[in-house]
């Protein structure tokens, strides 16, 4: 099983860089969309017309026209598609939603997450720190349903949060801004210390790095002054069938379609 990863900064604006393209030809059994920044009318046109249009599209949209967005395409209709929880935080916001596939090792339940960015000391971390309690209360469900039953599952995208030094290259320039503050990466300390895997960490090294987002701006992709905010991150189970991850980076600048690069992990 392989299962793509990506920001595409606009479903739109990366259809007309290549990006879906790219995605078309990566082999993908899941691809996990975010920033979708479109209605299901708008994306479902920019598909008909790419190299995805026989895919089935589950998204979610924001409830803010434009903005934010999640989506899974899939070859075949998954057997399930789940948009509401009981955590309400992440309801509503098209920024999270699961689908249930039937692999070749079993059962496995895949989510697309879009974290807010946030802003240091202002009502966007507010509702940053609400999405992530509801993201934790979720990704808890979602393990103890592992432990229980053996539905294995793995949650990938735009986590907007660097975990560790390694994973920024001016980490100390950033230690009072959103995405690095210590507030933010407890999450990840508590998700990674528990039941889940952090794959890019896992398969990709100690780092620094492979970062996966770079600034428009300035000379931050030519000097590869990154950050690593998009992951995947799986269930012990499947962790263990995990084989491969790699981050698509452009091989120049005028070559991205998006401000941050592809994750791809490979499972036996």
């Amino acid at each position: 099983m392989r299962v793509v990863s990506a920001n595409v900064n606009g479903i739109r604006a990366a259809a007309r860089r290549g990006g879906l393209e790219w995605l078309a030809t990566a082999g993908a059994d899941a691809i996990c969309l975010q920033e979708v920044r479109a209605t299901r009318e708008q994306a479902e046109d920019v598909l008909a017309d790419s190299p995805l249009a026989t895919w089935h599209l589950a998204l979610m949209e924001a409830p803010d026209k434009g903005r934010a967005g999640v989506a899974i395409l899939t070859p075949d209709e998954p057997v399930a598609v789940r948009e509401k929880f009981r955590q309400t935080p992440i309801n509503g916001q098209g920024r999270w939603i699961e689908v249930d596939l039937d692999s070749d090792a079993g059962p496995v339940t895949i989510a697309s997450v879009y974290v807010h960015s946030g802003e240091a000391d202002t009502p966007k971390q507010d509702a940053k720190y609400a999405f992530l309690e509801g993201m934790d209360a979720r990704m808890r469900a979602l393990a103890g349903r592992a432990k229980k039953n053996g539905v294995e599952a793995l949650v990938c995208g735009d986590f907007n949060i660097a975990h560790r030094e390694v994973d920024i290259k001016n980490w100390k320039g950033n230690l009072k801004s959103a995405g690095f503050l210590p507030e933010e990466r407890v999450y990840l300390d508590r998700w990674f210390d528990g039941a889940w895997v952090d794959l890019g960490r896992e398969l990709g090294g100690e780092g620094p790095g492979p970062y996966t987002w770079w600034s428009w701006r300035g000379q931050a992709f030519d000097n590869d002054a990154g950050w690593r905010i998009d992951y995947h991150v799986a269930t012990g189970g499947l962790a263990a069938r995990a084989q491969r991850s790699t981050v698509g980076r452009a091989p120049s600048y005028e070559q991205r379609w998006s401000d941050h690069a592809p994750v791809t992990v490979d499972f036996a």
